[in-house]
């Protein structure tokens, strides 16, 4: 390991945590709030870079996780709201995050089941519609708020911690985005990680050398749902406000931006993906309503132009140094 390329890695980490703490501090608390948002996006993206970067699977409906673990906190705390639930276990923080993972991971293994019985651009067409389904029946649901959205009244609630603190919902977001992805990098460097990446590479010779890739490849894809359920949980949290608009498909396109943005597989590339979509999008919409279309040909251009993603400048500078 190039010991340069971990002093910038462990630079830009440090960065992430202490800026915006920094500039809250000197009074500049919508910056705060920009980095949480910025770090659980970017614990999402992790999660799709699993299968995306990983495992070569292209995902188009990974923003139904976002929406199943705000759900997760959203309904419990509704129906406290209105006396349907016993307060202490409508917003214990510990249960809504179990019942957000448990969700996110029955969802993805019995959507799994279907969606990985077919490769290339059927697996994108149906990972979309599991999404659009689960939209639309969220859509349906009256009770929910429907198309309008239900607001959290309270917030999860945990032991030494509250998430009504900006600060403390920062810290949250952030060490979770750190842990998790150390998580996935081990993940990526165990056996599991590299039949992945046989998988991705030559399926028919992984299966001839004996490996289920099935359920390798359903396994990835579960415990990748469940990464995007939890930041879905701390997404409710955060914003006290859900709606069927956070499952829509081009949520799911803008976490598949951040990833390749970034680079695919790669430990940094979804949180450079994070960073550079989130501060270019709140730039850019400061200066015109209509910055869908700079931020676009930006996005062309990286994806055109810098092979391998922002990441690989990173790399790239690292060996010039040398």
């Amino acid at each position: 390991m190039n010991p340069k390329n971990t002093v910038a890695k462990s630079l830009l980490l440090l960065a992430v945590l202490v800026v915006p703490l920094m500039l809250n501090l000197f009074g500049f608390a919508f910056y705060l709030d920009l980095a949480t948002r910025l770090s659980i996006l970017a614990i999402a993206a992790v999660g799709l870079n699993l299968i995306l970067g990983y495992g070569g699977m292209v995902s188009f409906g990974h923003a139904a996780y976002l929406g199943i673990g705000a759900y997760a906190v959203g309904i419990p705390a509704h129906h406290w709201l209105y006396g349907g639930m016993d307060m202490i276990a409508s917003t214990n923080g510990f249960l809504q995050i179990a019942l957000a993972l448990f969700a996110s991971a029955l969802f993805a293994f019995l959507t799994g089941l279907v969606c990985l019985k077919v490769k290339g651009v059927y697996f994108i067409m149906i990972t979309m519609a599991f999404a659009q389904m689960l939209y639309y029946l969220l859509v349906s649901i009256s009770e929910y708020g429907g198309d309008d959205g239900l607001v959290i009244d309270t917030r999860s609630e945990f032991p030494l911690i509250s998430l009504d603190d900006p600060v403390q919902m920062f810290l949250v977001s952030v060490l979770s985005l750190f842990l998790i992805m150390w998580g996935v990098r081990r993940i990526a460097r165990s056996q599991f990680g590299m039949v992945l990446e046989g998988i991705k590479g030559n399926e028919a010779r992984m299966i001839s050398l004996g490996y289920n890739t099935f359920r390798y490849k359903l396994a990835a894809y579960v415990i990748s749902g469940v990464i995007c359920g939890f930041a879905g949980a701390l997404l409710g949290n955060f914003t006290t406000f859900i709606s069927p608009e956070m499952i829509d498909w081009a949520r799911s396109g803008e976490l598949m931006f951040m990833v390749i943005l970034g680079g695919v597989a790669t430990t940094m590339g979804p949180l450079l993906g994070a960073i550079t979509f989130i501060v270019v999008e709140e730039v850019l919409s400061t200066i015109t309503v209509y910055w869908h279309l700079p931020f676009g040909l930006m996005l062309i251009g990286i994806v055109l132009f810098v092979r391998g993603g922002l990441s690989s400048l990173l790399e790239r500078g690292q060996k010039t140094d040398d």
